[in-house]
């Protein structure tokens, strides 16, 4: 007797009208998509009821009707033969034994990769399938080995690469060497303070000078290319049946329902079959006023809920990490909550990795904001994001140099991300470490001709929160990567150990010193020099003066350079106030290393939904 077609079966049970069922297989001959899936999508059948269409259909039990029946018919001793990573990757969930044969429970009936994968661990076992969802599918994994998930998110790389961990502050010879590094400096300040704080001051104002010039010359490399190029007519004549499953993690914490709201917004605007989107909305535990937003914007069926359990430390890649065991995609992306990525980002993504050799892990696409002129700052904030990404970064690129990345917007081979170990759970800035780690193995990160934009931070204690966070995050990346100074130089050479030192390390330390150099001059200009002059004098003093004209005149430069590329004419007189953004910073830089010495794995959290865009 012939099998029923599915539509055939939800007509006769009157679950849809004929006329949605002739759309929905419109919409599946242009996309691919399975039509069960179209159908939940579109909001035209519930789960539950599409499934138990299913089971009808291939003469099979649906189990997910009453779920506390379900949980007390799972066999726990059972499940110890299985590893939860095999169960996500084949999308089966064991029931129990019954009578010498294995149930299973499952989502996908037609899977020949897990048939097989079935056939070569229990050979001559017969194989008793029944339905469910994959909303419940997640339910039982998450229930039955959620802390197993949470182990290797917060502690796999450690175990397997400690060495690449920011779990330690520093290595004992790291402390060793600062140990000796500051006995040397107390030692020549109590015998010879006046040359100790020359050659101290000369030093400083050298590095300072070095990171602002290489940042400089990243930048020229930077202007004089566009990234990798991607048509309007590449984009057109993608064929949709042919894309493949993208991953979306979105990292939720404390955000208003106004921001969820626009998340969702942004979500259905993506311009990417929505039935090859596995959204997975990551919300902690302990965080029901988020989850509670996110039920009532009603996203669409193809998001998912993933409650991410109390832990230490609790921070943004911890809860990545654990997203990362549900993703499903050949390619993954994180955005953050108030993120609103180009429409057709996902699809220049999946171009670009096409185009590009494999040895290209991950994509960074721009970052810029929607409330540029909301106030002085958010036109600063502007200002540096926009030399920033489409400057300094594009210039690393070409001269293939480590690229550290910016917190969304990163889209990944799903399969490299996993061997790379994730994202590390206890550096706040998990994003530069992962770009720079990536480099070190071997790996390559392009730049996405796309522009992702968020909300600059527009009040300014919230603004030095999110500073400090990230310089905080920088020095726990240079001083992990600076354990095996040899294996840098092995892996990327002299100009990759040299980006670690003046990029990496000259961000936040350059910041920091640029403090203590206009707290010097400001010292000097009110003593009339006679307090400081005899610790500088001379040469040094010239050194200084370079540094305070030099040094300045190219950050005003950075920032006028910024404004090209984007057509940002307005905020060309903004540029002047450079230096007054740098000392901003620098406090944060200060902020940020007392908390790597108090508090490293503290992540403070950016407040966002304190602009309202105007508009759809």
């Amino acid at each position: 007797m012939k099998r029923k077609l599915l539509g055939e079966l939800l007509l006769e049970r009157g679950i849809i009208r004929e006329e949605d069922l002739e759309e929905a297989l419109r919409f599946q001959k242009e996309t691919g998509g399975l039509l069960g899936e179209i159908l939940v999508l579109r909001g035209l059948v519930h789960p539950m009821e599409l499934y138990e269409v299913l089971a009808e259909q291939g003469n099979l039990l649906y189990a997910g009707r009453d779920l506390e029946e379900l949980l007390q018919s799972i066999d726990r001793t059972l499940l110890e033969r299985f590893d939860p990573q095999d169960l996500l990757r084949f999308a089966f969930f064991p029931r129990r034994l019954n009578q010498g044969a294995l149930e299973i429970l499952t989502p996908f009936p037609e899977n020949p990769h897990r048939d097989r994968w079935l056939e070569e661990n229990f050979p001559k076992t017969a194989i008793h399938m029944a339905l469910i969802t994959p909303y419940e599918l997640d339910w039982l994994l998450h229930f039955f080995f959620k802390e197993r998930f949470l182990k290797e998110a917060t502690a796999g790389l450690f175990f397997r690469a400690p060495e690449e961990s920011a779990a330690r502050v520093l290595v004992p010879w790291q402390w060793g060497v600062l140990s000796g590094i500051l006995f040397a400096l107390l030692f020549g300040v109590f015998l010879a303070p006046q040359t100790t704080l020359k050659v101290l001051f000369a030093l400083v104002n050298l590095a300072f000078f070095a990171q602002v010039l290489f940042k400089l010359l990243v930048g020229l490399a930077g202007s004089s290319r566009e990234p990798l190029a991607i048509s309007k007519e590449e984009l057109e004549s993608l064929d949709p049946r042919k894309l493949p499953v993208y991953t979306v993690l979105l990292p939720l914490h404390r955000e208003p329902p106004e921001v969820i709201e626009q998340l969702t917004s942004a979500i259905r605007a993506l311009d990417y079959p929505q039935e090859k989107l596995d959204i997975l909305f990551l919300i902690e535990e302990d965080d029901p006023e988020t989850l509670r937003a996110c039920k009532a914007a009603y996203p669409p069926y193809n998001v998912r809920f993933i409650l991410i359990p109390r832990g230490f430390p609790k921070t943004k890649p911890r809860a990545c990490n654990f997203g990362l065991a549900f993703a499903r995609g050949e390619y993954l992306t994180i955005y953050d909550a108030e993120d609103i990525p180009e429409k057709d980002q996902l699809k220049k993504a999946v171009l670009a990795f096409r185009k590009l050799p494999k040895e290209y892990v991950c994509l960074q696409a721009a970052l810029n904001f929607y409330n540029a002129t909301q106030n002085l700052l958010t036109r600063l904030f502007t200002l540096e994001y926009s030399f920033w990404f489409d400057y300094l970064l594009p210039g690393l690129s070409r001269l293939r140099l480590p690229i550290p990345l910016g917190g969304t917007s990163n889209h990944f081979r799903v399969e490299a991300l996993r061997k790379l170990g994730g994202w590390d759970p206890f550096n706040v800035t998990e994003d530069a470490d992962l770009g720079m780690r990536a480099h070190y193995r071997g790996y390559r990160v392009g730049i996405l001709p796309s522009t992702t934009f968020e909300e600059a931070t527009s009040h300014l204690k919230n603004w030095i929160r999110q500073r400090s966070r990230w310089l905080k995050g920088y020095l726990q990346t240079f001083l992990v990567h600076n354990r095996r100074p040899l294996h840098v130089l092995k892996t990327s050479g002299f100009r990759g150990w040299l980006t670690l030192q003046l990029f990496i390390g000259g961000t936040p330390l350059g910041y920091a010193a640029s403090v203590v150099l206009w707290g010097v001059l400001f010292a000097w200009l009110f003593s009339r020099g006679k307090f400081l002059e005899p610790y500088f004098s001379g040469p040094i003093l010239c050194i200084g003066a370079m540094n305070l004209f030099v040094g300045n005149f190219l950050g005003v430069y950075f920032s006028m350079f910024a404004v090209f590329r984007r057509n940002l004419d307005h905020l060309l007189p903004f540029a002047l106030l450079n230096p007054l953004y740098w000392a901003l910073a620098g406090i944060a830089a200060w902020k940020g290393i007392g908390q790597l010495l108090s508090r490293p794995f503290f992540w403070e959290k950016t407040v966002h939904g304190m602009f309202r865009r105007k508009g759809p």
